[in-house]
């Protein structure tokens, strides 16, 4: 497989302004993956106040950003209105879901805080995936390659619903990696398909209103989610599927059944003519992230589920139209998908309750094949990017999620139980009903700058303070006017109604699994205006993205306050209004879009990119950026994916040996089709969604990932 060159990377300004309307993604991209959401208003129309127009209090100093000029400069072009543009069990991004927010790495994995050593991939636009010198990778699975037992081998000009069903499926994101029976050869693999891309999966593919109805079909089986046996190739980190019998291995698709759990199940605003009880639920839709639990299982999140509801009349209701609006949802008669031919539930005006049935956290019991799938309402709904835990003082369980659109917002829940760490089936009992009752919360954030962004923060930093402002608390509403079921199922309302802090798209949200501070990455905000910046957004036509550390007072997640700082501004690092965590930036790689975040054994947080601005040239890829000593801030590219990709996963082995990448995508470029690919990869022919594996050429037991 193809190393680096090592070549330095050479240093491309930004456009000022982007005139594509889609960042640096696909036309493509915009319109499978969230229905051109760039191209709508933002659904979020509340006036909720920015950081200007909010009253500061004193703070604590704590963690300050070491920069001066880059504020300065910020906040100069913010007025001016222009912008240069754990065990083995772990999950991608979700270190801290496999113990206590205090547990520290064994004494057989990575040293914690151990510095970056490798040489930087250099950004480049090679259809393949790239890694340093050293290090080799392999594909581990691609869509369409048998998973359940029966599956036929992938034939694309040959697909079949009844195939998809068995087979891998479609656009691989969120990976997490789970153990198996104490074993250090074998081990779970979980991977949820987020969205099709109809144009490249079928040739000469005609549009919904004239696909078949196996076609629509196949479509359907293709998204939800994956649970792979695989085992190490001999004693290296690499990863394939398990040549045993696998019993484990299942697909989860738009037909499984899940049950509604928590406060909101049986309402009257999910019952539909099919599921007049409102408890069960066919399927999961568009899951992006996710995270795993301290008791082993997997939490998805769903995510733009709004574009696969279709009207045959226009929606005249006018309660009914609002609540869609908010969430996306098509009011006009129409279609995205054309799912409503093969499946009458999917058209809002026979069934008006059925997109409210969607946008949930789902829980996923990876070691028993034959459970049933749940959404907890307990959770909230709304386009879940993902869901990460950590645990409380006194053993509760907090799962921090966001929104991923623009200008929404960042939440977090607390179990009303505690969680059990016997070993017990009482036990696992126990903690798989956790998350069906707690108290649920939204972000608000506050600058401690009042003179920004009229003028530079004093302090040279963008920080401040916060609040978890409650939406329901012990069993009971804390938003006036709602029920408890209409905060769980209309989430953005009661968000609004409190007051929550408007952000630039809040995908991952992951706790630190030593530090406990939890890191938000916030994808881009193109729409952002110079009137709106806040000290927690302080760029206005945010292209590229940046990340915040949020710290629980008194490091208890169950708090409910925390103060906050700003770790990186990404973008050109030759640019002055970027900042790398306070690192010399002449010595990181560029970065931008940050989407999923994860932490390997030694601390260390990497970042996975979506949306690489098309005036750089550079692909996708997969970053390491260590948080404490002197190589605080020093970023570093340490594999690229191929042409049209996205960067997925991110998840480093608990061992420290392996690297798993999601490569959602490839070849998703204008224009593209079956009979003239912008890529080939990973086989030569046809693009293919894949889970591939990185790992060190080098003798058993290390060195590790990113040494």
């Amino acid at each position: 497989m193809p190393d680096t060159n090592d070549a330095p990377e050479p240093r491309r300004r930004l456009l000022p302004l982007l005139t594509d309307g889609h960042g640096g993604r696909s036309a493509m991209t915009c319109k499978f993956r969230c229905g051109n959401a760039c191209a709508h208003e933002p659904p979020n129309t509340s006036d909720n106040a920015y950081f200007g127009d909010i009253v500061t209090a004193a703070v604590s100093r704590r963690g300050l950003l070491r920069t001066g000029a880059a504020a300065a400069v910020v906040v100069g072009t913010a007025a001016a209105g222009s912008l240069a543009g754990g065990s083995t069990a772990t999950a991608s991004g979700s270190a801290a879901a496999s113990g206590p927010a205090d547990r520290r790495p064994d004494d057989d994995v990575p040293e914690y805080g151990r510095p970056v050593a490798f040489t930087p991939v250099a950004g480049n636009t090679v259809d393949s995936v790239i890694v340093p010198n050293g290090y080799d990778w392999s594909v581990t699975i691609a869509w369409g390659e048998p998973v359940e037992d029966g599956a036929p081998a992938f034939e694309f000009d040959g697909q079949t619903s009844r195939a998809q069903r068995k087979q891998f499926g479609y656009n691989c994101d969120f990976v997490a990696v789970l153990p198996l029976e104490r074993q250090s050869d074998h081990a779970l693999l979980w991977v949820n398909h987020e969205y099709t891309n109809e144009e490249l999966m079928f040739r000469g593919w005609p549009g919904p209103e004239n696909a078949t109805d196996d076609q629509l079909l196949v479509l359907m089986a293709a998204h939800g989610g994956t649970i792979l046996e695989i085992e190490r190739v001999d004693d290296t980190g690499e990863w394939r599927p398990a040549t045993r019998p696998r019993r484990y291995n299942r697909r989860i698709h738009a037909h499984t059944e899940f049950r509604l759990t928590g406060p909101a199940a049986g309402s009257d605003l999910l019952r539909t003519s099919a599921d007049p009880d409102a408890t069960t639920v066919l399927g999961m839709l568009n899951n992006c992230a996710g995270g795993t639990t301290p008791w082993g299982t997997i939490l998805t999140g769903e995510e733009n589920i709004n574009q696969y509801f279709g009207a045959s009349a226009p929606v005249t209701d006018t309660l009914t139209a609002e609540r869609y609006a908010r969430y996306g949802i098509r009011t006009e008669a129409g279609t995205e998908h054309g799912w409503e031919r093969v499946d009458p539930r999917f058209d809002v005006i026979g069934e008006p309750n059925e997109p409210s049935r969607f946008g949930f956290v789902c829980q996923i019991d990876p070691y028993d094949p034959d459970s049933t799938p749940r959404k907890l309402t307990a959770l909230g709904r709304f386009k879940h990017e993902g869901a990460t835990t950590a645990l409380t003082a006194d053993g509760r369980v907090a799962v921090y999620m966001g929104d991923d659109e623009r200008y929404e917002y960042v939440y977090k829940f607390v179990s009303a139980r505690t969680y059990r760490d016997g070993g017990s089936e009482r036990d696992r009992d126990h903690n798989l009903n956790l998350l069906d009752e707690g108290d649920l919360y939204v972000a608000r954030f506050t600058g401690d700058s009042p003179e920004f962004p009229g003028s530079p923060p004093a302090d040279g930093s963008f920080d401040g303070t916060g609040e978890w402002l409650p939406l329901v608390v012990d069993g009971e509403s804390q938003v006036d006017g709602m029920s408890v079921e209409e905060v769980l199922v209309f989430t953005r309302l009661a968000a609004d109604a409190a007051g929550a802090t408007r952000m630039d798209r809040p995908e991952d949200v992951e706790p630190h699994p030593v530090t406990g501070t939890v890191y938000i990455a916030l994808t881009n905000n193109d729409r952002r205006t110079p009137a709106e910046v806040d000290e927690a957004n302080p760029r206005p036509t945010n292209r590229f993205g940046h990340v915040i550390g949020l710290d629980e007072d008194g490091g208890d997640a169950a708090a409910a306050t925390f103060t906050w700082r700003i770790v990186l501004l990404a973008g050109d690092p030759e640019d002055p209004e970027t900042y790398y965590d306070g690192f010399d930036k002449s010595q990181v790689s560029m970065i931008s879009c940050p989407d999923n975040i994860a932490f390997d054994p030694a601390g260390r947080l990497w970042l996975a990119t979506d949306g690489m601005p098309s005036s750089v040239g550079v692909n996708d890829g997969m970053f390491v950026m260590p948080i404490e000593g002197d190589d605080r801030g020093h970023l570093r590219r340490f594999a690229s994916v191929p042409v049209g990709a996205e960067c997925c996963g991110p998840f480093v082995s608990a061992d420290g040996r392996t690297a798993f990448i999601a490569v959602q995508h490839p070849g998703e470029e204008d224009g593209a089709s079956p009979d003239a690919p912008a890529s080939t990869f990973p086989y030569g022919d046809q693009p293919r969604p894949s889970v591939v594996t990185v790992w060190r050429k080098s003798p058993s037991g290390g060195p590790f990932i990113g040494d």
